[in-house]
């Protein structure tokens, strides 16, 4: 497995990026979180992963964009890991796989499934599925910031697909079979990272459309006053997680 002295993606310095850090695949996202950041400084902008650093009630945190899919984001998290990241939490948007979610509910993953192979294969060196879970500390302050801000949520295991449009019919009948409450592209691969790097890691995920019930397709700025809602709850969770 290749080992640098530093990252290559990220050009940060140690110091610039925050112990606790929230990841988005969406840009729009991240810029529209970081405005309630206070004092928000950009730290880089290199190859399009976007990340500001400033403080939310006094304390330091980071935003920071980790692309689409697993090759993207993980190298995200390894680089902010390197640069001194302890707490990640992964704010992004799913497809419903119960029926009863609306658009800008809340899904807090418990788990991640996927299926072996690309990534995973290189990191593990056989085609095993790992325990992908998020930190129970994790977990536990953003149900409670949750259940506190009265936001509707659903707790269960996601799947991570690495093919949006390869989520057909017989796609959602077996993962749905196996009790799964929604599909995203990124939480098993987060997961993974944290257990191999010590990392505390959590995701709290926003429904976009479902793949059960009509809901339509959410664009990024239908979602934008549920940003604002779930953004405080993520928030406030990290001042609360221990690093």
């Amino acid at each position: 497995m290749r080992r640098l002295v530093g990252p290559i993606h990220i050009k940060a310095r140690r110091g610039d990026i925050a112990e606790r850090v929230i990841i988005a695949g969406d840009p729009a996202r991240v810029d529209q979180v970081a405005k309630m950041l206070e004092n928000p400084r950009v730290v880089n902008t290199n190859r399009g992963f976007t990340i500001y650093t400033g403080s939310y009630k006094g304390v330091p945190i980071s935003v920071a964009v980790h692309g689409v899919g697993h090759p993207s984001s993980m190298l995200v998290v390894e680089e902010l890991a390197m640069l001194g990241a302890k707490v990640v939490v992964r704010f992004g948007t799913c497809g419903a796989m119960v029926k009863g979610l609306r658009i800008g509910d809340v899904v807090i993953p418990t788990a991640a499934a996927y299926y072996p192979g690309g990534a995973f294969y290189q990191y593990l060196k056989e085609n095993v599925c790992t325990a992908t879970a998020p930190s129970f500390e994790v977990l536990k302050t953003l149900v409670e910031e949750t259940q506190k801000a009265g936001v509707n949520y659903v707790l269960g295991p996601v799947v991570s697909s690495d093919a949006f449009y390869a989520e057909d019919p017989d796609f959602v009948r077996k993962w749905t079979s196996r009790g799964v409450v929604a599909v995203e592209m990124e939480c098993a691969g987060l997961f993974m990272l944290g257990a191999m790097r010590n990392l505390k890691t959590g995701a709290l995920l926003m429904v976009s459309d479902s793949l059960v019930e009509e809901l339509g397709f959410a664009s990024a700025e239908e979602l934008r006053d549920y940003v604002d809602r779930a953004a405080k709850i993520v928030l406030e969770a990290l001042t609360r997680i221990n690093v």
